[in-house]
C-alpha cells in the first residue's frame, strides 16, 4: 500500500442506483467497505455523493410530482436526511465516523465561506472522520448551484488539498466513441490535455437518472488537474475500484495532472492586489525561505493597512524587501493583537482561532 494519499471518491446516482430506481444498498455497502479499508491504512478519504432526490423519491413512494424547481427541492429535502442517515449507518459499521458538508457555489465563491469551508474539510480530515459532501439543493437555486456533483467534486478536491479525484460511474471510463451504440469504441486509458476533441467525444449523459454526464465529467478533470490533481473516471461496479485508484494501477480513464499546478493554481487564487501588510523578523523569514514554513504569529512585528480574513498580503522584511504574498487566516485587528505571540495564545487572546498559523505555506508564493 502506497504512503498516505488524500482521495476524493464522487458517486453518481447512477452508481448509488445501480441503474434502478431505488438506492442500491448492498453496492453502497460494498463502496463504503473499501474505503474503510483505505481510511484503517491511514488514507484520507472524502465522499461527495449524489443521490438525494432519488432517496426522497423512493421513501415517498416515487409520488407524481409536478416538474417544478419546487418539486425537485422537496425530494432534496426528503432524501438528503435519508441519505446521510445511510452514509452515517453503513459507515459506522466499521467504526467511522462521518460528517456532512453541504455546499453551494456562493460558499466556494465567496473568499471567506470558502476558507471556512476548506478548515472545517481539513479539520474533519485531521480528526479521522469521512466528510460525506453534496449539493445543497433543498435551498440552491439555478444562480447559486454548482449544478453538478462532478464540479463540485472537483472544488471539493482543491477544498480537501486532494492527491486523486475519482469520479466513478456507469462507465468503464471515457470512450472514443458511445460504446452503448458503436462496438467499434475503445477506452482512453491516458489523457495529459483536454481538448474540443475530446470535449465532442464525451458528449452528454443519457442515463436520465443523474444530472452529470461525460462533458461535464471533463469540466471537472480540467479544473482539478489545473490544481494538480489526478483524476480518473472509472465504473462503480468494478471490484476494488477505490483500492486499484489508491495503489495506482491502471484503471478506467486518467487524466494526468499539469506538471507545475500548483504556482498555476497560486497564480489563479492571488489575482488580487494586496489588501495590506505585515512585517516579520529575521527568523520568520529565514523559515519561510529555507524551510518552506508556514508564518506564526510570533514572527509578525508590525502590520499595516485594513484586511479580511482570507484576503492577500505581502510579507515583507524588517529591511522592507518584499518577501511573500499569502492568504490571511485572521483579520487585520485580529492579526495587530495576535502579533508576536505564541500560537497556543490566541485562542486566549481572541477567544477564538483559525488554527496557529497566520499565513499557511500552502497559501503563500514567496517573491
Amino acid at each position: 500500500m502506497s504512503s498516505s494519499q488524500t482521495l476524493v471518491v464522487k458517486l453518481g446516482t447512477s452508481v448509488l442506483t445501480g441503474g434502478s430506481r431505488r438506492l442500491n444498498r448492498a453496492h453502497i455497502v460494498e463502496l463504503v467497505r473499501q474505503c474503510a479499508q483505505l481510511h484503517a491504512a491511514g488514507h484520507r478519504i472524502v465522499i461527495v455523493t449524489s443521490g438525494a432526490m432519488a432517496a426522497g423519491r423512493e421513501h415517498l413512494g416515487y409520488p407524481e410530482l409536478p416538474p417544478t424547481i419546487a418539486s425537485k427541492q422537496l425530494l432534496a429535502a426528503v432524501g438528503q436526511s435519508r441519505l446521510i442517515q445511510l452514509w452515517e449507518q453503513l459507515f459506522s459499521i466499521y467504526g467511522i465516523h462521518i460528517g456532512q458538508m453541504l455546499l453551494t457555489r456562493a460558499d466556494l465563491e465567496d473568499r471567506e465561506r470558502f476558507l471556512n469551508a476548506r478548515d472545517t474539510l481539513r479539520a474533519l480530515l485531521d480528526n479521522h472522520i469521512v466528510p460525506v459532501i453534496n449539493e445543497n439543493d433543498a435551498v440552491a437555486t439555478a444562480e447559486i448551484k454548482v449544478g453538478d456533483n462532478d464540479n463540485l467534486s472537483a472544488l471539493a478536491a482543491i477544498l480537501a488539498g486532494a492527491d486523486k479525484l475519482l469520479l466513478l460511474t456507469d462507465q468503464p471510463g471515457l470512450f472514443t466513441a458511445d460504446p452503448r451504440n458503436n462496438p467499434q469504441a475503445q477506452l482512453i486509458a491516458d489523457v495529459h490535455s483536454i481538448d474540443d476533441a475530446l470535449r465532442t467525444i464525451a458528449g452528454d449523459s443519457v442515463s436520465g437518472l443523474g444530472t452529470g454526464g461525460m462533458a461535464t465529467k471533463l469540466q471537472a478533470a480540467d479544473v482539478a488537474c489545473r490544481a494538480g490533481i489526478d483524476t480518473i473516471i472509472a465504473a462503480g461496479s468494478k471490484a476494488g475500484v477505490i483500492a486499484e485508484v489508491i495503489d495506482g494501477t491502471p484503471v478506467g480513464t486518467r487524466f494526468h495532472a499539469m506538471e507545475t499546478p500548483l504556482e498555476n493554481r497560486k497564480r489563479w487564487i492571488f489575482g488580487a492586489p494586496p489588501a495590506g501588510e505585515i512585517t516579520v523578523d529575521d527568523g520568520a523569514i529565514s523559515a519561510i525561505l529555507e524551510r518552506g514554513s508556514s508564518l506564526l504569529p510570533k514572527g509578525i512585528r508590525t502590520i499595516s493597512g485594513n484586511f479580511s480574513r482570507g484576503e492577500v498580503i505581502r510579507i515583507r522584511s524588517l529591511q522592507g524587501r518584499d518577501v511573500a504574498h499569502g492568504v490571511s487566516r485572521y483579520n487585520s485587528d485580529a492579526m495587530r493583537m495576535i502579533a508576536g505571540h505564541h500560537s497556543q495564545q490566541i485562542s486566549d487572546i481572541l477567544g477564538y482561532e483559525y488554527g496557529p498559523v497566520a499565513v499557511h505555506r500552502d497559501d503563500m508564493i514567496v517573491s
